[in-house]
């Protein structure tokens, strides 16, 4: 009972993060099974790699210096924030390299790196729960453990990993490969972020320190929640400069123009339509205006071939809308 109470903390409160991160994501939503791929890496992969590898490091290091403070100390500031950030960032690598036509802005790097670190921290969180909560202090102690690996510092995997995922992205949206140097400078900002923590967190572990942690922690996970408000606002302007000339091309009306840039229409209108039986119409239809103005200013900014893409969005577009939309469900 203990075990399930510790993987329940763990992973769930996770599961529903990373729902919410999909929710945000109004405008192009990724593909549900990357986006499941890279959760599972994280939980499992990225999580049963770090295990060994900061286990293998640390009895390494007290072998070599017979002091467990130091060889635990040298774990958590050294090798953990480059054993678990390399790992993480594999998972958002691979995505970037087999799936690369779904890399299409900064906020679909954020949206791959907090998937799997949302992973990694399941269980991560579910191991810390169960060992250094019920074992050390029963329902107390696995209730105490919950209470700062879930609330208190449950977003930090998720913020030093978007780093990578945000250098990735500039990457993909550069115009020339000296963009390569983002996702190195996201690496060593993912790790140094986490290093920092772990050394805070360590060095010195009392009461003033813990909260010095916890405001810092928070002010960065507060900074980035603004830039993703921030690449939202973005997306919106670039479906708005790349869709009005659609309406021209009648692939969609000019009221369907309006409520794809609505994000009340973009979340609620697929469950409207539940009933009806056009959940799932309704969702690609406004997936669709996402994927179609995404193509549209990469071949624009980055002189990408698209036309292929464009051309099948547009034809799928059209006939979604001829089949989903009428006068009667258009007018709001």
């Amino acid at each position: 009972m203990p075990f399930l109470l510790a993987l329940l903390f763990g992973f769930f409160p996770m599961l529903v993060n990373a729902g919410w991160v999909y929710w945000l994501d109004r405008y192009e939503q990724e593909p549900k099974r990357l986006l499941g791929f890279v959760f599972f890496w994280g939980a499992f992969i990225a999580a049963g790699g770090a295990l060994i590898f900061n286990t293998l490091w640390q009895t390494g290091f007290y072998l070599l210096t017979n002091s467990e403070s130091f060889s635990a100390l040298s774990t958590s500031i050294l090798a953990a924030p480059l054993v678990e950030e390399t790992l993480k960032g594999l998972a958002v690598l691979i995505v970037f390299r087999f799936y690369r036509q779904e890399f299409d802005s900064i906020l679909d790097g954020i949206v791959y790196a907090t998937v799997v670190a949302l992973g990694f921290a399941a269980a991560e969180n579910t191991l810390y729960i169960y060992d250094k909560g019920y074992l050390v202090g029963g329902y107390e102690g696995l209730f105490f453990v919950t209470l700062v690996r879930v609330f208190l510092v449950g977003w930090q995997h998720p913020f030093y990993t978007s780093f990578f995922g945000i250098g990735l992205a500039i990457f993909r949206l550069s115009r020339s490969y000296k963009g390569v140097i983002a996702p190195v400078l996201g690496f060593l900002a993912a790790v140094l972020t986490h290093a920092f923590h772990n050394a805070l967190a360590s060095i010195s572990p009392s009461i003033q320190t813990c909260l010095l942690g916890t405001l810092i922690d928070w002010s960065g996970w507060i900074a980035l929640f603004f830039f993703v408000i921030y690449t939202i606002t973005r997306e919106r302007r670039l479906l708005e400069t790349y869709l009005q000339d659609e309406v021209a091309l009648k692939t969609i009306t000019a009221a369907q123009y309006y409520r794809t840039l609505s994000f009340y229409h973009r979340t609620f209108d697929p469950l409207l339509n539940l009933f009806r039986g056009q959940y799932f119409l309704t969702s690609r239809f406004y997936q669709l205006c996402g994927e179609l103005a995404h193509k549209k200013a990469q071949a624009a900014r980055l002189r990408e071939n698209a036309e292929p893409q464009i051309k099948a969005y547009r034809a799928e577009l059209s006939q979604i809308s001829r089949l989903l939309f009428n006068e009667k469900v258009v007018k709001s």
